[in-house]
């Protein structure tokens, strides 16, 4: 009789288990095929807007080509994005964006920028709180080995604060940027510039802001002050 009850129980608990598991699964997935739809939604909706404030003859200027005024390194965080430095980027900005902006993962990309589209510009842009100068920081030996492969190549010491990792990476970016670019700089065809978008007030300047800290190594904030004039008397020909 006791075995009779055990079996009609399990029975039972198969017959009813499948049900319980599956309503949550089948909310779910309803709720991530909402929230994709939405977003394309969005996507459809924001690219229409963007399309209706630009004239064919903008487009049709894209067509013929780039020109960009600087390649322009970035992490690929997703809180750092060119509407934060640059209201019209297309055509003049040639955007490569990784974990850390580094360009020791990017390299292929950043030749092309410098050496195939003839950027006058490099740079490099970091951010605060940036997730991977916090991994690099800490022990991230348990990431998968092709994230391992690109933090690998983040060098800081293990002690800074993240703000000030951010600012070492920058200025690592930069050294070995001169270091690969020499010939262009040396002609004064190219300058390398090290920058943060500081969006948590890290440096105390005000939230958003973004900051030169590098220009070709120079890296004295009282030089700093006057880029404009530091590039075109020292780093960069006047076309």
């Amino acid at each position: 009789m006791l075995n009779r009850f055990y079996i009609l129980l399990f029975a039972c608990a198969i017959s009813f288990a499948p049900n319980s598991f599956a309503q949550p699964a089948r909310e779910h997935a309803k709720a991530e095929a909402a929230a994709v739809n939405e977003f394309l939604n969005d996507l459809a909706a924001n690219n229409g807007i963007y399309m209706s404030i630009r004239r064919i003859e903008f487009f049709s200027d894209l067509a013929k080509g780039q020109q960009p005024f600087a390649t322009v390194v970035t992490c690929s965080d997703s809180r750092v994005h060119t509407n934060m430095f640059s209201r019209a980027p297309e055509g003049q900005l040639f955007m490569i964006r990784n974990i850390g902006n580094q360009l020791t993962t990017a390299e292929g990309s950043v030749e092309y920028g410098v050496h195939h589209l003839h950027s006058p510009v490099l740079m490099f842009v970091g951010h605060s709180r940036c997730g991977a100068i916090a991994a690099v920081s800490g022990n991230y030996s348990k990431e998968s080995e092709a994230i391992r492969r690109e933090l690998d190549t983040i060098n800081i010491s293990s002690n800074l604060n993240n703000m000030d990792g951010v600012q070492a990476n920058v200025h690592n970016q930069v050294s070995a940027a001169m270091i690969k670019f020499a010939e262009a700089i040396g002609k004064k065809e190219l300058v390398v510039i090290g920058a943060v978008m500081d969006f948590a007030d890290d440096m105390h300047s005000g939230a958003g802001k973004l900051h030169i800290i590098n220009v070709n190594g120079e890296s004295d904030r009282s030089k700093l002050v006057n880029v404009k004039n530091l590039l075109s008397e020292r780093h960069l020909r006047t076309h």
